[in-house]
C-alpha cells in the first residue's frame, strides 16, 4: 500500500521503511496462528496477559503432563526479528518451539514484547525483564497463571533467544544478576546467533533506540563495557553460531568477553558450518536436527 505521500525518510530492509507522513511499512511479515493443540505432539499452546497496562503478553507452550506432581523445567522465550519484527504467534516461532518442547520435555513461555520503532528501545529490554519477574511471580505456586503454578520447576529456569531475542536474553541473564530475582534459578543461557552490533555505528539501531550511541560504548551493544556483565545469574551458557552469518565473529568475540568477565560460569561455543542467520528458525534438515539437539542436551545436562 503505498504512502499519501510516497517520499522514504528511513529504508532499513529486510526489516521496515519509514514515510515522510510517518507511517511505517515493514517488509517482512508472517502469518499468525492461535494457541491450539498439536495434534502430532499433544502439545497445548496458551496466550496469557503479563500486563494489560502496557499491552505485553505471551504464549505458553506445555507437553503432556503425566499427573499432578510432574515438575518441568522452563525456557524463557525471546524472539528474533532486529527488535522490530517478529511474534511468539506465528508460525516461525511455534514450529521451532514446538519441535524444542517436543524433544526437550520442557514448557516454554515465549514473551511478546513490543516492537520498535512505534516502541522505541529499550521499551523491548523493559518488557522482557518485566515478563521475567512476571513469571517470578509463580514460584511460590501463587502466580496469575495456574499452569506456571502447578508444572514449573522453577530451580531449573533457561533463558533462549535468537539474533535480537539472544541480545535480550543476555540483557535480562545480566539484570537478574545484577539485580536479584527470588524465588527463580536461571541455570543456563542460550544465545543463538546473536546481535551486537559491530564497530562501526548501527544506524538502524539508533533510529530504534534514539537514547543509544548505536557505537561499541553502548552495553546492549557491546557487553564488554557493560560494568554488571559479571554477575550474569547463570551458571552456563551455550553460545551458537553459523559459518555463513555475518554477525558470526561478534559471537566468537562474545565468548571471549564472558570468559574474560569475572563471571563465574562456563561457556561453550557451538558453530554450525554451512548455515546463515538464523536457518533453525526458516528450514528443515540434518543442521537444524544438530542444532535441535545440541540445544536439548545444554538443557537436560
Amino acid at each position: 500500500m503505498a504512502s499519501s505521500t510516497g517520499e522514504i525518510t528511513h529504508d532499513f530492509p529486510p526489516f521496515f521503511k519509514v514515510y515522510k507522513d510517518g507511517r511505517i511499512e515493514r517488509y517482512m511479515t508472517h502469518d499468525p496462528v492461535p494457541a491450539r493443540l498439536d495434534p502430532s505432539t499433544g502439545i497445548q499452546s496458551k496466550d496469557v496477559v503479563i500486563s494489560p497496562e502496557a499491552g505485553v503478553s505471551a504464549r505458553i507452550f506445555i507437553p503432556k503432563i503425566n499427573g499432578p506432581d510432574q515438575k518441568l523445567p522452563l525456557i524463557v522465550h525471546y524472539h528474533g526479528g532486529g527488535f522490530c519484527v517478529g511474534s511468539p504467534f506465528d508460525t516461525i516461532s511455534e514450529r521451532f518451539l514446538t519441535s524444542l518442547v517436543s524433544q526437550a520435555n520442557v514448557i516454554v513461555v515465549s514473551v511478546d514484547y513490543r516492537l520498535a520503532p512505534e516502541h522505541p528501545l529499550p521499551i523491548a529490554y523493559e518488557d522482557s525483564w518485566a515478563a521475567l519477574q512476571w513469571i517470578a511471580s509463580h514460584s511460590n505456586g501463587q502466580g496469575p497463571e495456574p499452569s506456571l503454578n502447578e508444572y514449573v520447576d522453577f530451580g531449573r529456569v533457561f533463558l533462549l533467544g535468537e539474533s535480537a531475542g539472544a541480545n535480550i536474553a543476555n540483557y535480562v541473564a545480566v539484570q537478574a544478576g545484577a539485580i536479584g530475582l527470588p524465588g527463580l534459578k536461571i541455570v543456563g543461557a542460550l544465545i543463538v546467533h546473536p546481535f551486537f552490533g559491530s564497530k562501526e555505528r548501527d544506524e538502524m539501531y539508533t533510529f530504534l533506540c534514539p537514547t543509544s550511541s548505536g557505537c561499541e560504548d553502548d552495553p546492549k551493544l557491546n557487553p564488554a563495557v557493560d560494568p554488571n556483565l559479571s554477575t550474569m545469574a547463570c551458571a552456563k551458557v551455550l553460545v551458537c553460531v553459523a559459518e555463513k552469518d555475518g554477525l558470526k565473529d561478534r559471537g566468537v568475540a562474545y565468548c571471549e568477553t564472558l570468559r574474560k568477565s569475572g563471571w563465574g560460569g562456563s561457556v561453550e561455543l557451538f558453530e554450525t558450518k554451512g548455515e546463515d542467520h538464523c536457518f533453525h528458525m526458516f528450514g528443515e534438515g540434518e543442521n537444524v536436527v544438530s542444532l535441535t539437539k545440541k540445544f536439548v542436551d545444554f538443557i537436560i545436562t
